[in-house]
This record gives C-alpha cells, sequence and structure tokens, in this order.
C-alpha cells in the first residue's frame, strides 16, 4: 500500500484486539480532545476525529458520551498531553503520546520500559526532527469519485498526497490543516473512517524478523501501559 497507515497490521490488531484495552484508550482521546478544546465535534476538529475513531471500533454511544463528560470532571483537570521519545534495541526511534494526570508516574514508567528492554529514554526534542506531524485520513472511495478529481479539490485543504490501492484511500495532509482538510473530505459526500494526528519518520529502516522480534518485546510494554495514545517509530 506504500506509506502503511500503520506499520505491521497484523501485529497491531493483536496488541489492540482486546476490547478492555481499546475502549478505555479511545475513551482518554475522547476526553483529553474534549478538555482540550469544546466539547462539540462539529466544533472541535480533534473531537470529532477521536469519536469516529471510536465509532470505528464499535465503541457504544453511551461510552463516548461519558467521555466527553468526564472532560469537565475534577479527576482529569490535571490531565495532560506528554510525548516521550527514545531509542529501542537496534538503534529503532520511537515516539509516545500519553496523556497523563501524574507526570512522576509515567515518565517513571516509560524510563523503565525503555531501560529494562534494552533501550534508552532521551530527552524531549531529541527526535522531533526525525519526524513529521501529518494529519491522516482513512476512508472507502464512492464508486462515483473520480481520484484525481478528487485530489484536485483536497488540494487547498491542505492536502499533500493521496496513498490509493483499489477502494481504499489514505490522505496525508499538512499538521495545521488537520480540521479544514477532514471537512473538505466530508464536504465531497465521503465518510471518513479514522483520522489521525501521525508521526510519520522521514527516514525508515528495515529491520531483520530477530530484531523485531526484541523491538516488538519493547513496544509492546510501552503500549500496555495505560497512560500511552500511541506509538510511533521509523520502523519501515
Amino acid at each position: 500500500m506504500g506509506r502503511a497507515f500503520e506499520y505491521r497490521k497484523a501485529a497491531k490488531e493483536k496488541r489492540w484486539g482486546k476490547m478492555s484495552k481499546v475502549f478505555p484508550r479511545l475513551a482518554k482521546a475522547i476526553t483529553v480532545a474534549a478538555k482540550d478544546g469544546v466539547p462539540d465535534p462539529d466544533m472541535n476538529a480533534k473531537l470529532r476525529a477521536a469519536i469516529q475513531n471510536a465509532k470505528a471500533e464499535n465503541m457504544p454511544k453511551d461510552n463516548i458520551d461519558a467521555a466527553i463528560k468526564r472532560a469537565s470532571s475534577k479527576d482529569t483537570a490535571d490531565m495532560k498531553e506528554i510525548t516521550y521519545e527514545g531509542k529501542g534495541p537496534h538503534g529503532v526511534l520511537i515516539m509516545v503520546e500519553t496523556a497523563t494526570d501524574n507526570h512522576t508516574r509515567t515518565v517513571a514508567n516509560i524510563r523503565n520500559y525503555f531501560s529494562k528492554n534494552g533501550g534508552q529514554a532521551l530527552d524531549n526534542g531529541a527526535l522531533e526532527f526525525m519526524f513529521a506531524r501529518k494529519a491522516v485520513f482513512e476512508f472507502t472511495l464512492p464508486e462515483d469519485k473520480d481520484i484525481e478529481e478528487l485530489e484536485l479539490n483536497l488540494i487547498d485543504a491542505g492536502l499533500e498526497e493521496l496513498d490509493v490501492e483499489g477502494d481504499h484511500v489514505l490522505a496525508y495532509g499538512e499538521f495545521a490543516s488537520f480540521g479544514d482538510l477532514g471537512k473538505a473530505i466530508e464536504s465531497e459526500g465521503i465518510e471518513i473512517t479514522k483520522s489521525l494526528l501521525k508521526r510519520i519518520p522521514n527516514t525508515s529502516v528495515t529491520f531483520t524478523d530477530i530484531q523485531m522480534d526484541e523491538i516488538d518485546i519493547l513496544i509492546d510494554k510501552i503500549e500496555e501501559d495505560e497512560d500511552v495514545l500511541a506509538v510511533y517509530t521509523n520502523i519501515e
């Protein structure tokens, strides 16, 4: 598919397959998005995206509504998004996005995962220049839509690239155009399946299966942490 929406899809599905882990993570993403802006998805692009992603995983509406309401709770008053960076086995680069109300706990956990699994935590900002932040939208191309015409229509909204395989489309855009590009896609009568503010490596690296086994141990440990929202790497 060219640039994959997520690397090693089968491995990711294995990690995220249990609803007991997926729903709390989706709920936290919704709460953080609502807390950072207004609790109205029509006026908050980040919240709208978080809700879309939750619906894509069949998260019940009651859970979604509860996550939005939680944004105004005293329990989430100290919740902040923090990104951690590090190197894993064989030099793989890893960026970890979290949402936490206890920075001391979270940073200790993340550093522990790196140090005990062949990696090293780095200072914040050390890897920023190695990754580009992009708006990414996933959708199915309607039969009556011409892909070249669609591409032209979306350029003014910040579209940079369309990755197409059959009727499956990934639209990549500028980080700052997340809201505008999402609205432009929807204005074409297209239903967005997933949308993310994603970190994409400027250069990807291929690892052997044996190396990946060691790398996956570290990534699994990080992704199991309840404060972690997403993990990005420079794996091809």
